[in-house]
């Protein structure tokens, strides 16, 4: 991942902890409790791609395992989470825009059922039957509810904040340099020049016209005389 994705995933993760732990953690609501670090990863992931996703959801998950007041085991949700964001970024399209809101809802409502479900998993093979004593279907009702809601107000931000990060015009491999190399291509097919050699032609003909000029002089100063 580039300087400008990390720099702006952890900025972005650590926010969504802080509000994750403080506001939304208090609320008691009935069920689960909105997964604002959840729909972080989807944002990013969804504009990073699988790899990077799973990358962002690892490091998102493990900072939650160990950030208080976490009561389980280290590693859990950083599992969930590197699974979640690694699925969530297959349906990245190559510009890194979705046409309808219909594909990330899905994808939220999939995300949190799936994280529930895979969580509750995760807890059984280490002793943990908490999900039980709960109730699993209220919580995956409870859950999906909750992330669906809050997604229009989360999901959009994080994914134009991660386009404008790779838009930066001072990366090398962003979309600027791509946009340069699509502007070469059309010129070297328009014209029938290679831009790489375009240097060496001007300067031919620069020389050319020199000879031409000095030429022009003698001519001139041959008829004077």
């Amino acid at each position: 991942m580039r300087f400008n994705r990390i720099l702006l995933s952890s900025a972005l993760v650590v926010v969504a902890l802080v509000i994750q732990v403080s506001v939304l953690a208090r609320l008691h609501l009935p069920g689960a409790v909105p997964d604002l670090l959840l729909l972080t990863v989807l944002g990013l992931a969804m504009v990073y791609g699988h790899v990077g996703g799973a990358l962002v959801g690892f490091g998102a998950g493990l900072l939650a395992d160990l950030a208080p007041p976490a009561d389980h085991a280290a590693g859990r949700y950083a599992l969930v989470l590197c699974v979640v964001g690694y699925f969530a970024g297959l349906i990245k399209p190559e510009n890194g825009r979705l046409k309808s809101a219909t594909g990330p809802m899905a994808v939220v409502v999939a995300a949190a059922i799936g994280s529930t479900l895979l969580y509750a998993c995760v807890g059984a093979l280490v002793g943990d039957t908490a999900a039980r004593h709960v109730g699993l279907p209220g919580l995956l009702f409870s859950a999906a509810l909750y992330d669906l809601l809050l997604a229009p107000f989360v999901v959009p931000g994080i994914m134009w904040l991660a386009r404008r990060s790779d838009n930066d015009p001072l990366t090398e491999t962003g979309p600027a340099a791509k946009a340069g190399d699509i502007s070469s291509g059309w010129l070297s097919s328009g014209t029938g020049l290679r831009i790489g050699s375009q240097r060496g032609g001007l300067g031919a003909l620069k020389a050319k016209a020199r000879t031409r000029s000095t030429r022009v002089g003698r001519i001139k100063g041959v008829k004077r005389l």
